[in-house]
């Protein structure tokens, strides 16, 4: 249980935060490109290469504390940092094909889910 809990603190403040930097980017560059988003992508990317690296491998952190942060924070503030993260371990381990596989698959089936879920959406509603 106390695992959940962690990941849910973490999940929340990392929610929070990436709110917050939708709004500074959507004051500071205005809503014609999706800004938020992909500094949240690009700086949610640097963080769990970051953290994973000092809290896991230099410091030998406990679990509690990558679930706090690295799935937590990270999975709450944006996702795209654990595809990123996922697709840099298949591609050092040498699985350069899985890794190719593990990218495009997951950007046009992504998309294509989204492209449906509206669709489907729209049909109901």
């Amino acid at each position: 249980m106390l695992h959940v809990l962690l990941v849910a603190a973490g999940g929340a403040v990392g929610s929070v935060c990436r709110y917050l930097v939708g709004l500074a980017t959507l004051r500071a560059f205005g809503s014609a490109f999706p800004s938020g988003t992909i500094v949240v992508n690009i700086a949610g990317s640097f963080a769990i290469g970051l953290l994973v690296e000092m809290v896991a491998r230099r410091f030998n952190a406990s679990s509690e504390l990558r679930l706090l942060l690295v799935t937590g924070f990270l999975g709450g503030f944006t996702t795209f940092s654990a595809f990123s993260l996922d697709f840099i371990a298949l591609y050092e381990r040498g699985a350069v094909v899985a890794a190719t596989l593990y990218l495009a698959a997951s950007v046009v089936f992504s998309i294509g889910a989204v492209i449906g879920g509206l669709h489907i959406g729209r049909l109901l509603f």
